[in-house]
C-alpha cells in the first residue's frame, strides 16, 4: 500500500470492514490510480481537490463533499491512471452475499431488516454508478467510525455497526431525494415499474416503493393514484396478474410456481385474485389459451 494511504490496523474485530482509509495526496502521482474493479461495497468521500474519474465506464468530475458508492465488481479510476492532488476517505464493506441482480445480505452485524437490505441492493444496482453531490454527512460518519475504533470505549463494536447502518441509511435517503429532484414523476414511476417487474417475488410495501422514487408514503400514494388511477398496491397487483397471464400462456410452469414467481404468498391467494381481476381461474385461463 502506498505510503500516503492511512489504513487503520485494528479492524480484526470487524470482518465486514475490508478497508477504512484516509488518503492525502500532496502532489500529482502517475500510475497510482488506474481503473480497476472494486471489491465489496465501497463508499468513498472526496474531501479536497478536483478529480476526473471513470466510474463504471462513465466520466465524472468530482469535488469536495461528493460521494461515490460502488457495488462489488464495479470499476473506478483515472482515465490516465493519475491521482490528482487532494484528499479522500473511504470504507469498503464485505457483505455476506451480494451479486449484481441478486439479493443483498449485509450480515448479522447490521440492524437494517432483510427487506430493506434487499431494497438497498436493488437501488445501488439500478442507480449505478451512485454519485451524490455536496453531501457532508457520510464523511462525518466515517470520522465517527474511525474514532470509535481508535478509542475502543465501552461497546464500541456495537456503536461502529450502528454508525455504518446510519451511513447506509443516509446514502439511500439522499440517493432517493437527488434522483427525485433530477426527474419528473413519470420518469421516476417508469423506473419504479421496471424495478417491480424485475422483482415481482419481493413482498413490496408502499414504503419501499416510495423510497425508490424519493417521496414519503402519503405523497407517493397520491401521485400514483393521480397518475395511474390505482393505489400503489393495486397497481402492483395488476403488474403481477399481467406477468402471471404471460407465464400461463407461454410456459408449462405449475400454478404454484407461477404464483410464487409473481409475488403471491400462496396458490389460493393467486387463484382468488386472478379470478377476481380476469373472470377466470388460472387453470381455466391456461386451458382457453391452448384451445
Amino acid at each position: 500500500m502506498s505510503p500516503f494511504v492511512q489504513q487503520l490496523t485494528s479492524l480484526a474485530e470487524f470482518t465486514h470492514i475490508k478497508e477504512l482509509i484516509r488518503l492525502k495526496n500532496p502532489i500529482v502521482k502517475l500510475q497510482e490510480w488506474p481503473i480497476r474493479a472494486q471489491a465489496g461495497i465501497k463508499i468513498l468521500c472526496v474531501l479536497e481537490g478536483k478529480f476526473e474519474w471513470i466510474i463504471e465506464n462513465k466520466l465524472h468530475f468530482l469535488y469536495p463533499n461528493d460521494v461515490v458508492v460502488l457495488c462489488p465488481g464495479q470499476s473506478l479510476g483515472s482515465p490516465s491512471a493519475t491521482l490528482e492532488i487532494g484528499s479522500l476517505a473511504w470504507i469498503t464493506l464485505q457483505p455476506e452475499s451480494f451479486e449484481l441482480h441478486k439479493e443483498l445480505a449485509l450480515g448479522k452485524w447490521s440492524a437494517i431488516n432483510d427487506n430493506d437490505q434487499k431494497l438497498l441492493g436493488r437501488l445501488l444496482v439500478s442507480h449505478s454508478p451512485v454519485v451524490l453531490n455536496n453531501l457532508k454527512q457520510p464523511y462525518e460518519l466515517l470520522q465517527r467510525i474511525e474514532n470509535e475504533i481508535k478509542q475502543t470505549e465501552f461497546a464500541y463494536q456495537v456503536r461502529v455497526n450502528q454508525l455504518i447502518d446510519e451511513l447506509i441509511v443516509t446514502i439511500v435517503r439522499q440517493l432517493s431525494q437527488q434522483q427525485n429532484q433530477r426527474r419528473d414523476f413519470p420518469q421516476a414511476f417508469a423506473q419504479l415499474e421496471q424495478m417491480l417487474r424485475d422483482s415481482l417475488d419481493h413482498p413490496w410495501t408502499v414504503e419501499e416503493m416510495a423510497t425508490v422514487v424519493g417521496l414519503g408514503s402519503t405523497a407517493f400514494t397520491e401521485k400514483v393514484k393521480a397518475f395511474s388511477g390505482f393505489s400503489p398496491l393495486n397497481y402492483l397487483i395488476n403488474i403481477r396478474i399481467a406477468e402471471a397471464m404471460k407465464q400461463l400462456r407461454q410456459s408449462q410452469k405449475s400454478l404454484t410456481d407461477i404464483a410464487l414467481d409473481t409475488g403471491f404468498y400462496s396458490s389460493q391467494h393467486f387463484s382468488t385474485t386472478f379470478k377476481k381481476l380476469t373472470g377466470y381461474t388460472p387453470g381455466q385461463f391456461r386451458k382457453r389459451g391452448q384451445e
